[in-house]
């Protein structure tokens, strides 16, 4: 079995009302039982805004760290979900499953290999 990557997209910007988050965090419990059910669950999260970020990076023979993001960007990656899929047809099926709960752009992209679990 394939494990896949499904990173959650977020725009910069101010978050949706209240009302909208809690219709849309309701949609992400349901897609997240969805993967249970089917055992397709691996791991799934969101993340803090990159200004809460900390870039740690090897120069010569020290290792640096700075605050902030590593790029600056109008997207930025929001949160992961990490999937079983036999194949990328099932594994896109997912993605859009997850489009729609989320209501933004998901990236598919697999691990290399096969896992085993």
């Amino acid at each position: 079995m394939q494990h896949y990557l499904l990173s959650v997209m977020q725009p910069e910007g101010e978050r949706p009302a209240p009302e909208v988050l809690a219709g849309i965090q309701r949609a992400i419990e349901g897609y997240h039982q969805e993967l249970k059910d089917a055992g397709a669950w691996v791991f799934a999260g969101g993340l803090h805004s990159p200004g809460t970020s900390t870039v740690v990076r090897l120069k010569g023979d020290e290792v640096l760290t700075t605050d902030g993001p590593y790029a600056e960007t109008k997207e930025y990656l929001g949160g992961i979900c990490i999937v079983r899929a036999p194949d990328l047809d099932a594994a896109l099926a997912w993605g859009r499953k997850a489009a729609r709960a989320t209501t933004l752009p998901i990236e598919v992209r697999p691990f290399y290999g096969e896992v085993e679990n």
